[in-house]
């Protein structure tokens, strides 16, 4: 005799169908983009945070991006190398999202669940607190990114070369952080070792903003903040649509 509707097991996250996660995803980043874009126009807002952020650093001892980023001008090579890596991350970025699609679907809803919370969560910050990079902010400061600009975008204004002023917390190392926690997410179980190098990446990440005159240390512990809310965010929303999924059978479409 089969058991009554409400014992059966309920259905298991998978992998969602790859048209409507497109559709999505590619919804969800223009609108990221969108606001993204109408903040961070408050020049005289974003100059007074700086300001008062170099001297929150200046008083703990940890203003070192002038120093990083007079090291990295005398450096050309090291200087185009920076300029690549702070140019094409996003395609490592990607590559991690279809990676875990592809290779670790038990894993996907949880780190897309946590990207989408960290663009959520950082454009009310950029909203609130405009910061002026020091490349802008910091007499001498060498633009490292203009100076060697692999895409010709450092004169004209677009999504990789923004007109507004949104240095905290950095993107740049809050994606790096998320692509170390997305691989570290699918590989801890099985490869525990191997799932600690991603962490690499945002350490190299963090080095390469500060030297290129385009963040600040406390940008980077935003960063760093923004992951640890967007895991514990994207931990309450599957926890949600957990519960209020109702029970089927094995192999029917999960939540979002």
């Amino acid at each position: 005799m089969n058991p009554p509707p409400d014992s059966e097991p309920r259905r298991p996250a998978g992998r969602p169908r790859v048209l409507v996660e497109l559709v999505f995803l590619l919804v969800w980043f223009l609108l990221f983009t969108r606001l993204d874009a109408a903040v961070g126009k408050d020049v005289a807002a974003a100059t007074a945070n700086a300001l008062g952020l170099q001297s929150t650093e200046h008083a703990v001892h940890i203003d070192v991006e002038r120093s990083v980023n007079a090291w990295l001008a005398g450096n050309p090579v090291l200087g185009h190398l920076a300029v690549y890596l702070y140019r094409l991350y996003y395609v490592v970025v990607a590559g991690t999202l279809v990676w875990v699609f592809a290779r670790h679907a038990g894993v996907y809803r949880e780190v897309r669940r946590t990207m989408v919370a960290m663009m959520a969560l950082v454009v009310p910050v950029y909203w609130a607190v405009p910061m002026s990079p020091p490349r802008f902010a910091l007499p001498g400061a060498v633009d490292i990114v203009a100076r060697y600009d692999i895409l010709d975008q450092a004169s004209r204004h677009s999504w990789t070369s923004p007109s507004h002023y949104t240095a905290m917390p950095s993107m740049h190392v809050g994606w790096s952080l998320w692509c170390a926690y997305a691989v570290w997410t699918a590989l801890r179980e099985g490869h525990p070792r191997l799932a600690l190098v991603p962490w690499t990446f945002p350490l190299l990440m963090a080095a390469d903003v500060l030297a290129t005159g385009n963040h600040y240390v406390l940008d980077i512990a935003g960063s760093v903040a923004l992951l640890a809310v967007s895991i514990a965010a994207a931990s309450l929303w599957g926890r949600l649509v957990e519960r209020g999924r109702p029970t089927g059978r094995l192999g029917s479409p999960a939540g979002p």
